[in-house]
């Protein structure tokens, strides 16, 4: 390791010897194998100097004032900082005592007088400690999947872009901002970004800033020492310094009280963090990913947010689509969606979805995005009882509050619709000029749908889009008319 090691592969080590050439010596080398140190001459100043700040690591001279001056640090250690690990250093090889060094929680010993090697390969071992207890972190993060699916599914002109853009800056270090309407997968996209990059074997710790206590967010996010406000009977990390080395995915971003505000700001520029009654700044080694539902410029405008913090956020910026604008990715997700609620092989379930109930899924407007069909897939799994689901297993306004004309009006059923996009039946409009005689409700349907065909110069996607259906739903309807229309022809 040298001086450029990176954040996560620091340690900071609490050096306590009364002697002064070893303080000296491990000043000027412990640096130089790129961790930072701290140097105390006696077991009374380690200890108060473990009260003010967090370390990694300490390595104590067993014996200063008295015989087992630092077995007092240790103890001291143990209690206020439990994941610090104390490696003990004697003169006089006592087997007796580097026993009850480890009784009492010692990580291991070295007999003095050993060399700098014998102390950097224990440093390494503490490493490798903590990043495997990051990896078991960041397995237990995976294990709690985020609603929507766990990957990122979607072939649609509107998702391939963020396919594309999503591996591309995936490997590098560069800060993200998600945006999009409520339930577009925005945690599916960070966990992506999180899995494809340089820091997948370190933890990846999701934040909704929502639901954080207004009183206790500060030490939610950065943590607290011991005392330092009514309740706080114990240190705690923050969530920051939890993700050391890894990604940390501010859900709700929109939603941050600006004081917090400023302290994340003050992370992003200088790569520190400071619980609350700490004398000393904690380097994090973190990797920020954030996202919102909420207009932040607008927020800007308003006051509510800061510019500052925007710019600091917004290097790369990922717009998610709705499921209305990627209606042909429907099926492939429904599927997904279906088997994660069976708790089966996609194999296994695929072929339960029928083409009428896809129809219908196809049809509706998903004002709730991929949550809402996350949902609708759990419904109609339990609802169908593991048998072929049709149409009548969704849900009830997946059911009725179909975003294109009905084909078929019941008697006395006054249909309902949630798309803004389609004109009732009721309401006026232009139709051909050659239209002539009594149509009927198809007639009808069929010249609206021309009508916005034409307006688009005959681009379907765009049609499709506009009139709240599926491209295949389109296709087929386009394609029922010119049969017809030859049939008259004929």
């Amino acid at each position: 390791m040298t001086a450029t090691t990176a954040p996560h592969n620091r340690l900071r080590i609490l050096f306590v010897d009364d002697e002064q050439h070893l303080r000296e010596f491990m000043r000027t080398e412990l640096p130089r194998l790129g961790h930072e140190v701290t140097v105390c001459a006696d077991s009374a100043s380690g200890i108060e100097t473990v009260k003010k700040s967090t370390f990694d690591a300490a390595i104590l001279d067993m014996r200063m004032e008295h015989d087992k001056a630092g077995l007092r640090v240790l103890a001291a250690i143990k209690q206020i900082s439990p994941d610090t690990e104390a490696v003990m250093m004697t003169g006089y090889g006592s087997t007796e005592t580097a026993v009850e060094a480890l009784r009492l929680g010692a990580f291991d010993y070295l007999t003095k007088p050993c060399k700098l090697s014998d102390i950097e390969a224990l440093l390494i071992r503490i490493l490798e400690k903590r990043k495997l207890k990051h990896k078991t972190a960041a397995l237990e993060s995976r294990v709690q999947a985020a609603e929507g699916p766990s990957q990122l599914i979607g072939a649609t002109p509107a998702m391939q872009p963020v396919q594309q853009f999503v591996d591309r800056i995936a490997p590098t270090e560069g800060r993200v901002l998600i945006t999009g309407e409520t339930g577009t997968g925005k945690e599916v996209v960070a966990r992506a970004l999180f899995t494809k990059s340089k820091r997948a074997d370190m933890p990846f710790v999701p934040v909704n800033c929502g639901a954080l206590n207004q009183n206790l967010a500060e030490s939610e996010l950065f943590g607290h020492k011991k005392n330092s406000f009514t309740g706080a009977d114990r240190d705690r990390k923050g969530m920051f310094e939890v993700a050391n080395g890894g990604t940390l995915f501010l859900d709700e971003l929109g939603e941050l009280d600006k004081n917090i505000q400023v302290k994340l700001l003050r992370f992003l520029e200088a790569g520190e963090i400071r619980p609350i009654g700490a004398n000393e700044a904690i380097i994090a080694d973190v990797r920020v990913i954030s996202a919102t539902n909420r207009d932040l410029r607008q927020m800007v405008t308003e006051g509510t947010f800061r510019e500052d913090l925007l710019f600091r956020l917004n290097m790369f910026h990922i717009h998610l689509p709705t499921l209305r604008e990627r209606r042909a990715d429907i099926p492939d997700l429904a599927r997904h969606l279906l088997s994660r609620a069976a708790k089966r092989p996609l194999e296994t379930v695929a072929e339960l979805l029928t083409a009428d109930a896809l129809q219908v899924m196809l049809d509706y407007h998903w004002p709730g995005n991929v949550r809402e069909l996350a949902n609708a897939m759990e419904y109609a799994w339990i609802v169908a009882g593991g048998q072929p689901i049709g149409s009548a297993h969704l849900p009830h306004d997946v059911r009725t509050l179909r975003a294109v004309l009905p084909m078929h009006a019941e008697p006395g059923h006054t249909p309902r619709y949630a798309s803004t996009n389609v004109i009732p039946m009721n309401a006026a409009f232009a139709v051909p000029a050659a239209a002539t005689g009594t149509k009927t409700l198809s007639d009808v349907e069929m010249d609206y749908i021309l009508q916005v065909y034409g307006k688009n110069n005959q681009n379907k996607q765009r049609t499709a889009d506009e009139l709240g259906i599926s491209l295949k739903t389109l296709y087929n309807k386009l394609h029922k008319y010119e049969e017809e229309r030859r049939l008259r022809a004929g």
